[in-house]
């Protein structure tokens, strides 16, 4: 879920002239901090990461956050993620010469961005604004975050912690800023007035954001499909569904949404997800899930979204018992009109059978065609020749081998993903980019030439067997 930015509602003066006053202070704050190097860029990225991501304040943010939306757990545990970030931050320069290629004779020289609009999604109000504060202070931009308003309270907190830690540092506060009252002609003003816009939540909002006539890094949405073949460790791959299903309860767009078994081990399988917590719903609870999790026009239900799987079943009309912590639904059809092969944000998981792997390869084709392309994908396998065609074949940016996906996608201190809350989907969905949105994506470059000794092969070299050849 994210900020809907778009909508008939014209801007008022007052938040012209809000938008107008918050970018000419980042913009002076900006120059304030120009002539930091790089040790002091560093001691403050450290600075504002402990004011938001220390354990007291992320807990407390934590509870903030669902007091005010609903949405998530109480359980502060994407604090990790600041720390990933903070490690990868620190790890690479962003000030002066940050890469020399001397065989050809290039030096590249890092620049701010310059100011940013931050779109901040309301199923993570507090981690994601501490993320993106880290790199653009590590770059030197300034950044006004516009929250979602289901949780504006918390990102303004958030946000408010960061600016003390600036202040206490003796620099500008206003490097970062937060809108109180965030609307979308707000967001649409600030987008357009800003150099560069960050994008983190859903279609509408990541849309207008590369309708702002300014450059934006978006994300896609996601639908994250698990492969699981016959070398799989059951026992490994149930419960690390059961971790990424629970995280938050399955907020996240990386959470896994369909998992596709081999034949000889899906009844296995689905016995140890049930031993890992899953509950497998009947054909009664089947269709009272389907209709509580999305309304008569396909949309899901705002309030079955990142709850607990026994609220989402009350809801839905039937109850399960206390240990259990995730819903399975056994699917053999795939399309958008069997709504459990899309996107669920929550904690449902639909589960397939396959037979053979060419097949299960035909399966991830049509979900990713249904929903969910340029995301994420995952696969349980010590088979790599089936890894190695999973990747050549599957329409997303990322593929996790044996992990946690909800956790991984975005990086882990247990793989090489770069640390990010912002993953984007590349041309499938809707994005400039495949990468995970990190420190390089806050600056700009500067390339420096100098003159290398020739390198140019001759034109037979070139042309190959088609030199001389008959010309047309």
């Amino acid at each position: 879920m994210a900020v809907e930015v778009g909508g008939p509602r014209a801007i008022t003066s007052e938040e012209q002239a809000i938008a107008r006053a918050s970018i000419e202070r980042a913009r002076r704050a900006m120059a304030a901090i120009a002539d930091y190097d790089q040790a002091k860029v560093d001691r403050l990225c450290r600075a504002i990461a402990w004011a938001g991501g220390n354990e007291e304040t992320a807990t407390r943010l934590a509870n903030m956050s669902v007091d005010e939306s609903g949405l998530g757990s109480r359980e502060p545990k994407r604090r990790a993620k600041v720390q990933g970030i903070l490690r990868d931050a620190l790890r690479q320069k962003s000030i002066g010469v940050i890469e020399e290629i001397p065989a050809k004779g290039i030096v590249k020289y890092a620049k701010p961005a310059g100011v940013l609009t931050a779109l901040i999604p309301v199923t993570s109000a507090y981690v994601t604004p501490v993320g993106i504060a880290i790199y653009a202070v590590k770059c030197k931009d300034a950044v006004i975050f516009s929250p979602h308003p289901g949780t504006r309270k918390t990102t303004n907190e958030a946000v408010r912690v960061m600016r003390a830690a600036l202040r206490k540092q003796g620099v500008p506060e206003d490097v970062l800023q937060c809108v109180e009252r965030p609307s979308i002609p707000l967001a649409n003003e600030l987008m357009a007035s800003a150099d560069l816009t960050i994008a983190t939540g859903g279609p509408a909002m990541v849309k207008a954001a590369y309708g702002s006539g300014k450059p934006a890094y978006g994300v896609g949405a996601g639908n994250a499909t698990m492969v699981v073949d016959e070398t799989a460790n059951i026992e490994e791959a149930a419960r690390n569904t059961r971790i990424s299903k629970t995280n938050d309860y399955g907020s996240g767009c990386s959470a896994d949404g369909n998992m596709l078994v081999d034949a000889s081990i899906y009844d296995a399988m689905l016995t140890q997800l049930q031993l890992e917590g899953g509950y497998l719903v009947d054909a009664r609870e089947r269709q009272l899930l389907e209709r509580a999790y999305w309304d008569a026009d396909g949309h899901r239900t705002a309030d079955t979204i990142a709850r607990p799987a026994s609220v989402v079943a009350a809801k839905a009309g039937f109850s399960i018992p206390e240990e259990k912590s995730f819903l399975l639904v056994e699917e053999r059809q795939i399309g958008k009109a069997h709504r459990f092969s899309t996107e669920k944000l929550g904690t449902v998981l639909a589960i397939f059978k396959y037979e053979g792997f060419d097949r299960a390869l035909d399966m991830v084709r049509q979900i990713f065609d249904t929903a969910g392309k340029g995301h994420s994908c995952g696969i349980y396998s010590f088979d790599d020749h089936h890894i190695h065609r999973l990747a050549l074949m599957a329409p997303v940016s990322r593929i996790m081998v044996r992990q946690v996906q909800s956790a991984s996608n975005a990086g882990t201190f247990t793989n090489g993903m770069p640390m990010t809350s912002s993953m984007g989907c590349g041309i499938w969905g809707g994005n400039i980019t495949n990468e995970n949105i990190a420190l390089e994506h806050y600056m700009n470059v500067t390339w420096v030439s100098r003159p290398i000794a020739e390198d140019r092969p001759s034109e037979q070299e070139l042309f190959g067997e088609f030199y001389g050849s008959e010309v047309f």
